[in-house]
């Protein structure tokens, strides 16, 4: 009896293991003409069946004969993009074929290609696009060409949804979700005990970025770091009488706008902040790190303790006063 389940059960591991192996092999949510076809010949082909042109005179119903089935294909309705009352709907046009190309003689068998957005289509990033730029290429589109996406092969599809009553890259509850689907990193700056109010969705990432692309670094909505940032902290904005070159220079040389372990945003808390900078001149030629000889305690020191530099210097953002040269009121 031993022996059998023995044997039963290496059986049951071998087997499980060629399913496995199979499974690896097989190409996930392949179509059809992908069995055949290579990407360079997709492509190749919807190209020469764009160049022809054959589109189905029934339109959406010759589509939907077969794909009506299929719940993903139906919610088109849901949304905009499947609005039959709308004239910028496709659906006002070729319909269907507005965006998934010719029909051709794709209903006679569905081997040959269409054109197929998202993780799971064998067309290039750039292809994809140029399909929905075909009608989205408007003033809030124009840099998408010099954008951080698009150098990065990201097609529209990998972040909008189309097929679906509301597209969650467009609520303000749900756009941090797929930004930080790629954006891992931000998300932990997002989470830590110093951030701006992302997380419980009261600010969004479009607020300051442009996903589509602007002429500012980092596809910021304002053209510089600055300005982004004026555009809710103004009372940081100049000119003062006083300032303080690393503020008026780029607000990011102190403060990590996706989160941070330090109050305020801070890149590292002072007095090492400041001594990046302040590290030949007066009190602030010697480094201190905590615990110096002027204090066996961090508290007992004015350099370390509380706010360090700040105790003293504390409109560190620019100062107004006529005395202010040093920032201290």
């Amino acid at each position: 009896m031993k022996t059998t389940n023995k044997t039963n059960s290496i059986f049951a591991g071998l087997l499980s293991a060629a399913v496995l192996m199979v499974g690896l092999a097989m190409p996930a949510h392949a179509a059809k003409w992908d069995e055949k076809m290579s990407p360079a010949e997709v492509e190749a082909t919807l190209d020469t069946k764009f160049a022809e042109g054959k589109y189905s005179p029934k339109g959406a119903d010759s589509c939907l004969m077969c794909h009506k089935r299929s719940e993903k294909v139906m919610d088109l309705f849901k949304g905009v993009h499947g609005a039959i009352d709308s004239s910028k709907s496709p659906m006002a046009g070729l319909q269907c074929e507005a965006c998934h190309g010719p029909q051709g003689s794709h209903n006679k068998g569905g081997k040959e290609p269409m054109i197929a957005f998202g993780p799971n289509s064998t067309l290039p990033a750039d292809k994809q696009n140029s399909v929905c730029m075909s009608c989205h290429l408007d003033d809030k589109r124009m840099s998408w060409n010099t954008s951080h996406h698009d150098n990065a092969d990201v097609a529209c599809a990998s972040c909008h949804s189309v097929h679906t009553a509301k597209d969650p890259v467009l609520s303000k509850q749900t756009e941090m979700e797929v930004c930080t689907s790629c954006h891992t990193k931000q998300k932990t700056d997002m989470n830590k005990r110093s951030s701006h109010p992302m997380k419980w969705n009261q600010m969004t990432c479009s607020d300051c970025h442009n996903p589509h692309g602007s002429l500012a670094d980092a596809d910021l909505i304002k053209p510089s770091v600055n300005e982004t940032c004026y555009e809710c902290h103004t009372e940081k904005r100049g000119p003062k009488l006083w300032e303080h070159a690393p503020v008026t220079e780029n607000c990011v040389s102190c403060h990590n706008p996706h989160g941070s372990v330090n109050d305020g945003m801070l890149k590292t808390r002072a007095p090492q902040l400041c001594q990046q900078c302040h590290a030949s001149d007066g009190h602030a030629s010697n480094a201190y790190l905590g615990n110096t000889g002027m204090g066996s305690n961090v508290g007992d020191n004015a350099f370390t303790g509380g706010r360090s530099c700040l105790n003293c210097h504390s409109q560190v953002h620019g100062s107004n006063h006529p005395s202010g040269k040093l920032l201290q009121r």
